[in-house]
């Protein structure tokens, strides 16, 4: 079953992505940028592979959102992935469904600030940035620096309102987790985190190790470490 790391573009799901990855998969919680794979993105070609390969036809892809979940689910393991897809549904084919979700941490940022951060990253004026925020769309390839090895499918977002919306509405089990207030009070929010997931599966989590894992996904020790290209994107 999955658990839905989900936001809108630049929201923080990179941060929040890399707290549950050294959260889940170390003894110490101290991350590691490889780390990052352990929590994949969808839809990715991978998953759809065997399946059809018009990748960038919304209509072709949207009948295999179901299947390759179940596909996904197969082993009755519980996994992260990341997603910026609306959780929508179009005409009888739903993006996923109480079958394949177990719950959803969604995060969400100020549309205020993600509007400046939008501009400032991809070189939009602040109207055009809003335009970006409220106007429905679909995007068919992120940049590639969140786009690790070029492997993202086509992605529907719709607007940021309705993102937001269809997944608080279409899930039972839902976290909220706003950037502002992983910024301000991060012990506080992985502590939230934590909680929300050992409802669902075993953590072997202390002090020392919370303690690691938010000083090893703070930008400022990650500055130290990372490339550019994944600084850039921390906030994605």
């Amino acid at each position: 079953m999955i658990i839905w790391l989900a936001s809108y573009p630049k929201s923080g799901n990179t941060w929040v992505r890399s707290i549950i990855a050294a959260l889940m998969h170390t003894d110490d919680g101290v991350f590691k940028f490889e780390l990052l794979n352990q929590i994949k993105q969808f839809p990715s070609k991978k998953y759809f592979k065997d399946f059809t390969n018009d990748f960038e036809n919304i209509h072709e892809i949207k009948k295999y959102w179901e299947s390759a979940q179940d596909f996904i689910n197969l082993d009755n393991k519980v996994k992260f992935f990341k997603t910026h897809h609306i959780n929508c549904k179009i005409g009888q084919y739903s993006f996923t469904s109480k079958k394949n979700t177990l719950a959803t941490i969604y995060i969400i940022r100020d549309p205020r600030n993600l509007v400046n951060s939008i501009s400032n990253r991809f070189s939009k004026s602040v109207e055009d940035s809003k335009k970006f925020l409220f106007t429905p769309k679909i995007i068919t390839k992120f940049e590639k620096e969140d786009d690790l090895e070029n492997k993202s499918l086509i992605t529907l977002l719709g607007t940021w309102n309705e993102h937001y919306k269809f997944w608080k509405n279409n899930n039972e089990n839902f976290l909220l987790i706003k950037y502002e207030d992983l910024i301000n009070n991060t012990n506080s929010e992985l502590d939230k985190i934590i909680a929300f997931i050992k409802r669902f599966t075993p953590i072997q989590t202390d002090e020392i190790k919370n303690k690691n894992i938010i000083k090893t996904t703070s930008f400022n020790y990650l500055q130290n470490l990372a490339s550019y290209r994944f600084l850039n994107s921390i906030s994605f």
